[in-house]
C-alpha cells in the first residue's frame, strides 16, 4: 500500500507555523476593577433614621423608641455620614441623632454568654467604629464572647457627652441585657470596653447606674425594670473620667470590676486618667480592678516620637510593642473572673462582689491609723 506523505507533510508544516512566536497571540489579562467607594449609609427618609450594619450579620436595633424624650425630634429623621481615614475604607460615622447598637453573636460552639458592648473614641468629634469597633467584632466572637458596637451621639452634632454620650451607654447597656433570652446571652456577664473618648462613657455608665434606673423606672418604659449595670467594663486609654482633675465621684458598694490597658510615657495624659480612676477603685476596695500601662506606645492618631510604635487604634501588631497585645491580657482577666466559663454558672466576679458589699475604705482606714500613731508619738515626744 503507498502512503500519499505529501499532504501530511504540508499539515505538519502549518502547525509548526501556528506554534512559531510570529503567529502566536497571548491574552492579555484585564486591569482589576477599582476599589468600591467607602459604603454609603442608610436613606434618609421623613421617618426616623435606620442605621444599617456596617459588618455583615449585624442586627442593628436603634437605643430608643422613636419618641423618646431623649431624641432630638427634629433632627431624629437624619441619615449618618459615613468617613475614611484612609478611602476606601469606613473609618468613622458622624452625624448621629438616632443612636443605635449593632450586634454580633459568638461562634456557637464556644459562645460563653457573655457580650461586650464597644465604645469607639473619636474626641467626641466622629466614632472610630471601624478600629475600635468593627476590628474587634472577630477576635471577640472567636473567643466565644458576644459583641455590641455602640452608636452614640457626639459632641461635634451638638450632644452633651457626659449626659447624652453617657445615656446612650447606659441605654446600651439595658437592651442588650433586655435581648438576653432571644440572643442566647448570660444577663449576668455584659460589659462595656470603651476606647478613648468611649472609655469616658463607660466609666461614668459604671457609677452612676442606679440614677438612671431610677429615673428610667415608669410604666412606659419596656425597659424599666431592665438594670443599666455593666457587669464588668474595660478603658483602653481612656479620656477623662469623674476622678479626673482633683474630681470626685460615689462608687456604688456594686461598682463592677475594671480592666485598664494604656500606653504610658507615650501616650502620659491617658495613663495618668486611666490611673486617677484606677486609684479611685483600688482605694475603696472594688475587686478585681486591673491596671496594665505599657512602657511604650502612643495615643491613636497622635504623631509618634521616634522609634514609637504606629499609633493605631483598637486591637494592633504596633511593630511588636508589648501594648499590642493588651487584648490577650483582657482575655486572661475575663478568664481569671469566670465571665469566659460555660454560661449560666455565677462568676467569681459576682462572689467578690457579693462578699465586698459591706467593705470598708481600705485607703482611709489606713489613713487613720497613720495619723492616731502620729498623734501617739507626737503625745509621747511632748511628755518626755
Amino acid at each position: 500500500m503507498k502512503i500519499r506523505l505529501a499532504p501530511l507533510l504540508g499539515l505538519a508544516c502549518l502547525a509548526i507555523a501556528n506554534l512559531s512566536p510570529a503567529h502566536s497571540q497571548t491574552a492579555t489579562l484585564p486591569e482589576p476593577p477599582p476599589p468600591a467607594d467607602v459604603p454609603a449609609p442608610g436613606p434618609q427618609t421623613d421617618a426616623p433614621y435606620a442605621p444599617t450594619p456596617i459588618l455583615p450579620a449585624g442586627i442593628v436595633i436603634p437605643l430608643y423608641p422613636a419618641n423618646s424624650p431623649y431624641l432630638d425630634q427634629s433632627r431624629i429623621h437624619e441619615a449618618e455620614t459615613y468617613g475614611s481615614y484612609n478611602p476606601p475604607h469606613l473609618g468613622y460615622i458622624v452625624n448621629i441623632h438616632n443612636p443605635s447598637i449593632e450586634f454580633h453573636a459568638a461562634n456557637g460552639a464556644v459562645n460563653t454568654g457573655a457580650t461586650v458592648i464597644l465604645a469607639a473614641g473619636g474626641g467626641h468629634n466622629n466614632l472610630n467604629v471601624v478600629g475600635e469597633g468593627a476590628n474587634i467584632v472577630p477576635f471577640l466572637t472567636a473567643n466565644g464572647i458576644n459583641a455590641a458596637i455602640l452608636r452614640n451621639r457626639l459632641r461635634s452634632d451638638g450632644y452633651e457627652p457626659k449626659t447624652d454620650g453617657v445615656h446612650d451607654a447606659q441605654q446600651a447597656i439595658k437592651l442588650v441585657r433586655a435581648h438576653a433570652d432571644h440572643w442566647n446571652l448570660d444577663p449576668k456577664r455584659i460589659g462595656i470596653v470603651g476606647f478613648s473618648a468611649g472609655a469616658e462613657l463607660a466609666a461614668s455608665a459604671a457609677l452612676h447606674y442606679e440614677e438612671f434606673d431610677s429615673k428610667n423606672d415608669t410604666p412606659s418604659n419596656p425597659l424599666a425594670k431592665i438594670s443599666s449595670r455593666p457587669d464588668f467594663i474595660g478603658l483602653v486609654y481612656p479620656g477623662p473620667s469623674p476622678f479626673a482633675f482633683g474630681g470626685a465621684a460615689d462608687i456604688p458598694r456594686d461598682a463592677p470590676p475594671a480592666f485598664f490597658a494604656t500606653p504610658g510615657w507615650g501616650d502620659w495624659i491617658h495613663a495618668l486618667w486611666a490611673d486617677d480612676y484606677f486609684t479611685a477603685l483600688h482605694h475603696d476596695g472594688v475587686p478585681n480592678v486591673e491596671l496594665h500601662i505599657y512602657a511604650r506606645g502612643v495615643h491613636p492618631g497622635d504623631r509618634g516620637q521616634a522609634e514609637q510604635a504606629p499609633a493605631t487604634a483598637g486591637i494592633s501588631s504596633r511593630d511588636g510593642v508589648a501594648f499590642g497585645k493588651w487584648q490577650d491580657s483582657y482575655l486572661h482577666w475575663m478568664s481569671d473572673l469566670g465571665f469566659l466559663q460555660k454560661p449560666g454558672l455565677e462568676t467569681l466576679a459576682a462572689r467578690d462582689i457579693a462578699r465586698n458589699l459591706d467593705r470598708p475604705n481600705r485607703y482611709e482606714e489606713m489613713q487613720k491609723r497613720i495619723a492616731a500613731r502620729r498623734a501617739a508619738q507626737a503625745e509621747k515626744e511632748a511628755a518626755e
